[in-house]
């Protein structure tokens, strides 16, 4: 039962953060979601913090789990890509997942506890690891084409998309995000349109 718990404040939070970013939540607005007293909130999660940083390890265990399934499941380094962004595209339509919690807690970096930001920094490099890795594979392959480095490439890759979530959010369209996402794929593809 306590597992139970834990993982009720736990996805409870990261809807919170979703939809209001670090500072705009408490234990008050946990408490008030899972019907639990702030004190068994705190039992579980002694601090603010330790809960922020316990979401992000959570949805980087998933982002990790999703891209190696990807890897293995998709060999077409392409259409790897096109299920991440596809992924994406289906939450924000659904409105399940609208908005990435790293990305949009690394906009809140310079006012966050360091564990927080160290948690934020380890989402952003694992994937931009996994976009690189799928980027140089898809050029051995000449699947893919670059502009830049392969690093460079990633981290324009991912901007794109957190940026395009951003887009979305803030028109309150999910065909903003297809858009720039679709634009973000043809750059880097060799297939001819």
């Amino acid at each position: 039962m306590q597992g139970e718990t834990a993982d009720r404040i736990l996805q409870t939070a990261k809807s919170l953060i979703s939809d209001r970013g670090y500072s705009a939540f408490s234990y008050a607005d946990i408490s008030e979601a899972v019907h639990i007293s702030k004190a068994s909130i705190h039992h579980h999660f002694p601090t603010k913090a330790i809960l922020v940083v316990s979401v992000l390890k959570a949805h980087r265990d998933g982002l990790v789990q999703a891209t190696q399934s990807l890897t293995q499941q998709v060999k077409d380094p392409l259409s790897r890509l096109e299920a991440y962004v596809n992924h994406w595209e289906g939450c924000i339509r659904n409105n399940n997942e609208p908005f990435c919690i790293a990305a949009l807690l690394a906009a809140e970096l310079p006012s966050l506890p360091e564990e927080v930001r160290h948690e934020v920094q380890q989402h952003f490099l694992e994937l931009s690891g996994w976009i690189r890795s799928t980027l140089e594979e898809g050029v051995s392959k000449k699947k893919l084409k670059l502009q830049g480095t392969p690093e460079d490439e990633a981290q324009t890759f991912m901007a794109l998309v957190h940026g395009a979530m951003l887009s979305a959010r803030a028109l309150g369209s999910c065909e903003v995000f297809q858009a720039v996402t679709n634009t973000a794929l043809q750059r880097i593809s060799t297939r001819k349109s």
